[in-house]
């Protein structure tokens, strides 16, 4: 993918989860563009993933700084925890189908595209909220975007266990029995979907073994 430099953008790059993804990817030798909505977070586009225009911005942006040229890949990790229905929804799952499909529309090369998920939602277990409505949406939607884009794109997904608590948000973090993962070990499950040539549609938990019990 992309020749000598292969380019991604990672959504909400600056920071928790985000932040461990851009650095692994940097040290594997990926240039990295991130995104924050946060005009002081020092990312390299700054883009509302909650607007309605949002992700059409925030991907007309990547493509200027690349010289018109799509990225190699893209990570959608940026996520509300709370906040209202509406505004969940546009971010968490709106903004992934959005720029999913704008990197689905490239005409040179097949991409990448990882999503970040949530690994409650692997279960059977309803749904708890708009957060996790939304985080089982993308669930979904990293099935059928595998299989509909196949000829341009790649689409995975890493589910994270409880690995950083959301400022604001607390809550147990449950039996693991292999222990509490590390930022670190959700950005090496992210490395290995985006360089791994042969793999779509596939969803890695990343929780300590959580999801099993």
């Amino acid at each position: 993918m992309g020749g000598a430099e292969r380019t991604v953008l990672v959504t909400g790059g600056m920071t928790r989860i985000g932040k461990a993804i851009a650095d692994a990817l940097r040290a594997a030798g990926w240039r990295v563009i991130t995104s924050s909505h946060r005009a002081d977070s020092g990312a390299d586009i700054v883009a509302d993933l909650a607007e309605p225009l949002g992700a059409a911005k925030l991907y007309s942006e990547c493509l200027r700084m690349l010289g018109g040229n799509p990225p190699d890949a893209l990570v959608n990790n940026a996520a509300l925890f709370v906040g209202d229905d509406a505004t969940l929804e546009a971010v968490n799952l709106d903004s992934p189908r959005k720029l999913t499909t704008l990197m689905a529309g490239r005409e040179t090369g097949r991409g990448a595209v990882v999503n970040i998920l949530d690994c409650r939602v692997l279960g059977g277990v309803e749904p708890r909220g708009a957060y996790e409505r939304t985080k089982r949406g993308l669930l979904a939607d990293t099935k059928k975007y595998a299989a509909l884009f196949a000829d341009t794109i790649r689409v995975n997904a890493v589910a994270p266990g409880p690995v950083l608590a959301p400022e604001g948000v607390s809550e147990k973090a449950g039996e693991m029995p292999l222990g509490r993962p590390l930022p670190e070990d959700v950005a090496r499950a992210v490395v290995f979907l985006l360089e791994a040539n042969a793999t779509t549609g596939c969803i890695i938990p990343v929780d300590g073994g959580q999801s099993l019990l």
